[in-house]
This record gives structure tokens, sequence and C-alpha cells, in this order.
């Protein structure tokens, strides 16, 4: 089943069952997606669907950290509430173990040994992790290997 299949079962599910939250944060990804199609001329491959649900991911966890510093209680809730929703369409997450020994591989491959090095690094490992690891998580791990 492809996303937008999914999608569509899901906003018409969360129709019947009158959850409101769902719906909405299920339209907007759907927005976003056929945004894109636009953007790029052409129907979406699994790669491009990532990047966007990735997109939303990262919109929501940036503004969920702002809110979180504002003592903005009552919209950190709602944001948590729709990250658990976008996070459904994302692929599993690599655990921090599994990362850890993608990033050392990434490295050996690519002979890096100082932070120098750091872009060349990013460059063979951000694609095989795309949609399955933070970027933040990932940065991190390969500045604690390259140190």
């Amino acid at each position: 089943m492809s996303l937008l299949e999914r999608l569509n079962s899901d906003m018409k599910q969360a129709m019947k069952n009158k959850e409101k939250d769902k719906l909405t944060v299920i339209r907007m990804i759907k927005a976003s997606l056929q945004n894109e199609a636009i953007k790029l001329g052409h129907d979406l491959t699994e790669d491009d669907e990532l990047t966007v649900l990735s997109r939303e991911v990262k919109q929501r966890k940036d503004s969920l950290h702002e809110f979180d510093k504002a003592g903005r209680e009552d919209l950190v809730e709602k944001l948590r509430t729709e990250l658990l929703y976008v996070e459904e369409y994302m692929p599993k997450q690599l655990t921090e173990e599994e990362l850890t020994k993608i990033v050392k591989e990434a490295i050996s491959e690519t002979g890096a040994s100082s932070k120098a090095e750091m872009g060349k690094v990013m460059s063979v490992l951000m694609p095989k992790v795309k949609g399955k690891a933070d970027g933040s998580l990932v940065n991190k791990l390969v500045q604690q290997h390259l140190s």
C-alpha cells in the first residue's frame, strides 16, 4: 500500500471515529505531499515522500522545542500529539547502537580521521539513514567518533 493510499484510508477511518486531531494532521501531510509533487512536477517517489515526512517531523520537533522554552504547555501537548501521528507514517527508527555501527562503517569507508572531514562522512552516511534517524543525532555520533 502506497503512502497516499494509507493516508486516504486512515483519513476515512479518522472521519468515522471523529478523531479531529488525527484528521487534521493527515490532511496536513497530504497537502505537503501534494505541494511537493507540484513543485517537482512529477509523482513522488518513496524517497521524495520520506523527505516530506522527515520535514514534517523536523518542523514539529523544532516548534515543540520553541513552545516548550516559551512555557506554552497547551501548544506543547498539541504538537506532541501531532508528532505521534506523523511518526506513524515514518519508517522504523534506528536504535543508537545500530546507528553507531553505520557511522563507524561510513567513517572507515571514507577514511576520515578528523572533524575537518565530517562532510565526507555525512554525505556517505545520510542517504543510508534518511528518514530512519534524526539528523542531529547522526551529527553528534559522527563528531564523537571523529574526535
